[in-house]
């Protein structure tokens, strides 16, 4: 079954509206990280190719690329008119692919950054999230495959931006969730408005560890105290 993906689209009103995502008009740099992604499936190489039977630049990333199904290669290499030979290249060794991943990610222009965050896999995910640009950020969010763990990790790291912790918390559904709630509230980059908050939906142990804990806000030590004496006299 063929999987529609979609991309942002950001109007005159600043209002969000989701697009079809057109592989026959993405950019080659967008493409090739999608599929120097670890994480590429068949499903990915296949329509990429057959969307793309008039761009042959982009039917040589696919034959050039190790991880391509065979199915596909052969594809692309009847396209071609060239040997579906299997590359065997140290270019494409674990460590030189990630690094290369982050370098070819960061050279790309806000759009092609939005489109890629609305595919991306984890790993892609993890390097747009730190994107200086909100609208990145905003975007790797509403990508259907980010999971609850992710965010909970990125709420708990003290080097995630501002911003993304805004963006967690103004998430309902992620919200539910006591370890994401704990994470943000603790996050000394949180703002202390939003920390105060949910500091009523934390549990009696983590408020008196929030009690005495130096690296929040003094208001969001205030506010723990403050409700750890109401319950206790209530």
């Amino acid at each position: 079954m063929k999987t529609t993906h979609y991309v942002l689209y950001y109007t005159a009103m600043n209002d969000i509206k989701l697009i079809p995502l057109d592989y026959s008009n993405l950019p080659e740099d967008v493409i090739e990280i999608l599929l120097l992604d670890s994480a590429a499936e068949e499903p990915l190489f296949d329509e990429v190719a057959r969307a793309n039977t008039h761009r042959s630049q982009v039917l040589h990333l696919i034959l050039e690329n190790p991880s391509t199904p065979e199915a596909v290669r052969q594809f692309a290499s009847e396209r071609l008119h060239e040997p579906a030979e299997t590359p065997v290249s140290e270019e494409f060794t674990e460590e030189h692919r990630t690094q290369t991943l982050l370098q070819r990610i960061q050279r790309l222009k806000l759009g092609d950054k939005i489109q890629l965050a609305l595919k991306g896999s984890r790993e892609i995910r993890a390097i747009l999230l730190r994107d200086p640009n909100k609208e990145v950020a905003a975007a790797v969010f509403e990508n259907p495959k980010i999971t609850e763990n992710e965010i909970e990790i990125m709420a708990k790291q003290k080097t995630t931006p501002e911003e993304v912790l805004r963006m967690i918390a103004k998430k309902r559904e992620w919200m539910k969730k006591y370890s994401i709630i704990h994470a943000v509230v603790i996050n000394p980059k949180t703002p202390p408005a939003i920390a105060v908050t949910y500091v009523n939906s934390l549990r009696p142990k983590d408020l008196l560890l929030l009690e005495n804990n130096k690296f929040v806000s003094e208001a969001v030590r205030a506010a723990a105290k403050k409700l750890i004496m109401a319950r206790k006299f209530s």
